[in-house]
């Protein structure tokens, strides 16, 4: 990863709640996440896994819940999620053609841990998500299979890079390099401490409206005007004891952090947010009167996660010579904001 000091110097006194050990979504005990690159000819693309936690998640679901928040999009497994409130696979994250092939690799890795899946027991709802890397990776060669959606999945860890790696490859936030970020929060309630974790797959915004902690670049200034559209998934995992219902109100506060990137969720941006809890089966939960410190957590991790992803992005030459460039090297160069 890079040198975080300026990121640090620039994000100082905007936030309010602690992060995590690692600030990473895997600071939620339990959470890991692994990538697979391809960069081969015209491949600018991956995948990126992330596990709930290292057991049968067929036969040890955890609660969740979904928020639409604009759906331009193309992802899998969304409307049982929706219905019933728990995730049965790890989730995938990759290109939108790469769908199918993630779904795939999902449901023969739950029947291989789970011989009777459609043979006596129910099907599985293999929960695959989606943004379009269409602008620097030849998203119609379907560079995606079914082997490399199978190294993320068994690569997971604690640690993970960030930025353009993974599902992340070819990513664009903002009019720069965009991709995988991830941070984390720590919210006391009570006698309590719980984490919430946000990773992000960051493909969205249009750069004359880009805030780096509130501040407009002034650099931005110099680029036409282009719509706010692209995607971003958001993926929150909390220890807090939370139910289905209770999920899909955290994953809504996501939103908010959009915004506060200087999004306006464009027509064009299909923007869709899944929260989980690893807190166990299905007992004592919050009060909602109790849950506002948690909403707090999903705006401020979910945006550093953005910032994080864009910091980290790497500039690199698409597959018919768009170059995005990387934020990290403007602002090191430049030092504008304003």
């Amino acid at each position: 990863m890079r040198n975080n000091t300026l990121f640090e110097q620039l994000s100082g006194g905007w936030w309010t709640l602690p992060c995590g050990g690692l600030n990473l979504i895997s600071d939620v005990a339990g959470v890991t996440v692994g990538h697979a690159t391809m960069l081969d000819g015209t491949a600018r693309t991956g995948v990126t896994a992330i596990r709930p936690h290292a057991g049968n998640l067929f036969t040890n679901k955890v609660e969740a819940g979904v928020a639409v928040l604009n759906g331009f999009g193309k992802s899998v497994g969304l409307v049982q999620l929706e219905e019933l409130g728990q995730l049965e696979t790890p989730i995938l994250l990759s290109n939108t053609f790469a769908m199918p092939v993630c779904t795939t690799t999902l449901i023969k890795r739950a029947i291989d841990e789970n011989l009777k899946i459609g043979r006596g027991l129910p099907t599985v709802n293999a929960v695959a998500l989606e943004c379009n890397d269409g602008q620097l990776n030849d998203i119609q060669a379907f560079h995606v299979t079914e082997e490399l959606a199978r190294v993320a999945l068994d690569t997971t860890d604690v640690e993970f890079a960030l930025g353009s790696i993974g599902a992340g490859t070819g990513m664009k936030s903002f009019g720069y390099a965009g991709g995988i970020g991830s941070a984390s929060r720590l919210v006391e309630i009570g006698d309590d401490r719980f984490t919430l974790g946000a990773l992000v797959l960051s493909n969205y915004g249009a750069q004359s409206e880009f805030r780096f902690c509130g501040k407009k670049l002034s650099a931005n200034s110099d680029h036409t005007q282009s719509p706010d559209k692209g995607s971003i998934i958001i993926v929150l995992a909390t220890d807090a004891p939370l139910d289905a219902r209770q999920l899909k109100r955290v994953a809504k506060r996501s939103g908010a952090a959009l915004g506060r990137t200087g999004s306006y969720l464009g027509n064009g941006s299909g923007d869709i947010a899944v929260a989980f809890s690893t807190s166990g089966p299905l007992g004592t939960r919050l009060d909602e009167t109790l849950l506002d410190g948690l909403f707090l957590a999903a705006v401020e991790a979910t945006e550093e996660a953005i910032l994080s992803a864009m910091w980290h992005g790497v500039s690199r030459k698409g597959y018919d010579g768009l170059v995005l460039p990387s934020l990290y090297e403007k602002l090191q160069k430049r030092g504008d904001l304003t």
